[in-house]
């Protein structure tokens, strides 16, 4: 069974634990050949000479290409971000300039994967150095452009609020610049994608995605074919954070190679590629002000954010519209201000990470508050308090026009201090401090409002009853080790009263599955858990009215228990029809499905 008094096992743990997951290099591809990507050893250069013939001597080599041998086939990779700056459009490789460390400039095909690390070796790259633009701070002066044509390195900006907000009524204003400082994600498998064409000309491609469709009509686009002709898969996939969201150059071209040397294509990038080259997180220069009256009461508040968005504008890039939404957190604050720009630097290109720029807002608001109550004298915690959005102020708007629901965060932070005994770390703390002990106590506290979902959407899911009983349900989500096959389970299990053992949850590939959006945001639950809870709803409704005809019943007359899994006339359980009789009903072979 899957439920242990209490508590659900999940479904997916089992393999995990015992045989593995079946991850994109784990596919056995006959006759496939390995991708190696040779790569930048130069933050910001020109590339005066590229020799790759050596390399094309070397053993086990299929082929080698440049980004001048792919420009002709596919021209520029297609720029995902249509309100960003369209002239910092980033090539498929590095072909005249590269713009930070580990930019492709060659791939290289080998019958072997250790063949291509060989290989690439003996490429000899002749760069012509450049100056590094590695501070956002400096790349918003212009002093230096990534992209002359551009004439600037800003790629975004965006602002909000009240411009030029007065702290001249504030008895008390404090300010500090604080970095947010960039990351790497890290998930435990890394970039990994393959590829082939079949005899009728559909492509296949395998990825370690956040979402098996967006891939699907971007290689659609890239390759000018329809969106029925490729067949994208995401497998078991270890990890992705936000920055698997969107796939990159080095997945897309491997389409390109297959056609090109008429067999299937593997690359599985290793973990320093990985760290220089999957999308970083974060990276916010912040400058915070913060003003009020000096018995705790917040009137003011201002943040100024240079974003790094790397060496080519993506998501990253407009993640300070977040930052926005969520400027001033759980707390009412009748005036604030922020401005954001977003710039270039020679550093590896940002994306959405864990929370995707909302997190960024919760540090400097979290942060200035506690400047604004270590300056006034006053408990963080109370000041907290004094400021916190009240419970009939709902639904309430921030200054940045940010529509709250419903919250109770003075009595959530009250709940915290207890469970936490903060008064009592307060004492310990003091006394500490005033023993001049070695070892110092800090406390340090948040309040942490977001938005989920990321906003009107929609999302796919269907589910069908077989013959035997058992349900197979198909999502649009694609989990990256979030639990969606237990979550959906558990959903469908309370609508329709089969045990969760017999539900099989299927996502991650286009064939299977038409449509869907990427797993992130925080959105699978709300968007995607919905439309499956909404999709049992409507088997339930089907099969009562099946079940009413078996019963020779009214349709308002029949109910479904799901204790027992059965459908009866109201006030007679003891003739019934399960859920196998109503849908061998329905069809014989395929069952009943919406």
């Amino acid at each position: 069974m899957s439920i242990l008094g209490n508590r659900v096992v999940r479904k997916e743990d089992p393999k995990l634990l015992t045989t593995g997951g079946t991850y994109v290099d784990d596919l056995p591809l006959a006759g496939a050949g390995f991708v190696t990507y040779v790569r930048s050893t130069m933050a910001h250069a020109r590339i005066v000479e590229l020799d790759v013939e050596e390399a094309r001597l070397a053993p086990g080599v299929l082929g080698v290409f440049t980004g001048a041998d792919i420009a002709a086939d596919l021209g520029t990779v297609p720029f995902d971000m249509v309100v960003l700056n369209q002239q910092m459009v980033r090539p498929w490789m590095a072909t005249d300039v590269v713009r930070y460390v580990g930019e492709p400039v060659a791939m290289i095909v080998t019958e072997e994967r250790y063949q291509g690390e060989d290989a690439a070796e003996t490429v000899f790259v002749e760069y012509d150095p450049l100056p590094p633009l590695v501070d956002p701070e400096v790349a918003l002066t212009g002093e230096l452009l990534l992209f002359p044509d551009a004439g600037t390195n800003t790629a975004f900006q965006i602002s909000g609020g009240t411009p030029d907000a007065d702290f001249g009524e504030c008895e008390v204003v404090v300010r500090q610049r604080t970095r947010n400082q960039r990351v790497a994600p890290c998930p435990l498998e890394v970039r990994a994608a393959a590829a082939r064409w079949t005899a009728d000309g559909r492509l296949e491609h395998w990825a370690s995605s956040q979402g098996s469709h967006s891939v699907r009509d971007t290689l659609a686009a890239v390759y000018g074919l329809e969106k029925s002709q490729v067949r994208v898969v995401t497998p078991d996939v270890g990890g992705g954070f936000g920055a698997k969201g969107s796939s990159y150059p080095e997945e897309f071209l491997l389409g390109w190679a297959a056609q090109r040397l008429g067999r299937p294509i593997k690359w599985t990038e290793t973990r320093s590629e990985s760290m220089l080259n999957l999308g970083h997180g974060r990276g916010q220069v912040q400058d915070l002000e913060i003003g009020g009256t000096r018995d705790g009461r917040i009137l003011v508040y201002r943040l100024r954010v240079v974003q790094e968005a790397g060496a080519y504008p993506r998501m990253g890039a407009l993640l300070p519209f977040m930052t926005r939404a969520m400027l001033t957190g759980v707390y009412d604050i009748p005036t604030a201000e922020i401005v954001t720009t977003s710039v270039v630097t020679n550093t590896t290109p940002t994306v959405a990470y864990r929370g995707a720029g909302r997190p960024e807002a919760a540090a400097a608001i979290e942060r200035a508050v506690d400047l604004f109550a270590a300056e006034i004298g006053i408990d963080p915690a109370e000041v907290r308090r004094r400021n916190a959005i009240a419970p009939d102020r709902f639904p309430f708007s921030t200054p940045i026009g940010t529509t709250y629901d419903s919250g109770a965060y003075e009595a959530a932070l009250d709940k915290a201090l207890a469970a936490a005994g903060y008064d009592d770390l307060r004492k310990e703390q003091q006394r500490r401090r005033e023993a001049g002990d070695t070892r110092q106590l800090g406390i340090g506290l948040s309040l942490y409002v977001e938005i989920t979902g990321g906003g009107p959407s929609e999302e796919f899911a269907a589910i069908t009853v077989r013959p035997d009983g058992t349900v197979l349900a198909r999502t649009g989500t694609s989990p990256h080790g979030q639990g969606h096959d237990t979550s959906w389970a558990m959903l469908i299990s309370d609508r329709l009263g089969v045990p969760i053992d017999d539900i099989e949850v299927v996502h991650g590939d286009t064939d299977v599955v038409p449509q869907g959006g990427v797993t992130g945001g925080s959105r699978s639950l709300q968007v995607g858990g919905v439309a499956m809870h909404q999709a049992a709803g409507e088997v339930v409704e089907r099969a009562t009215q099946v079940a009413a005809d078996l019963l020779e019943a009214a349709i308002d007359d029949v109910v479904l228990d799901t204790d027992a899994a059965r459908f009866h006339v109201a006030g007679t359980p003891a003739i019934g029809r399960s859920w196998a009789e109503v849908a061998a009903a329905v069809d014989a072979e395929a069952g009943l499905a919406v």
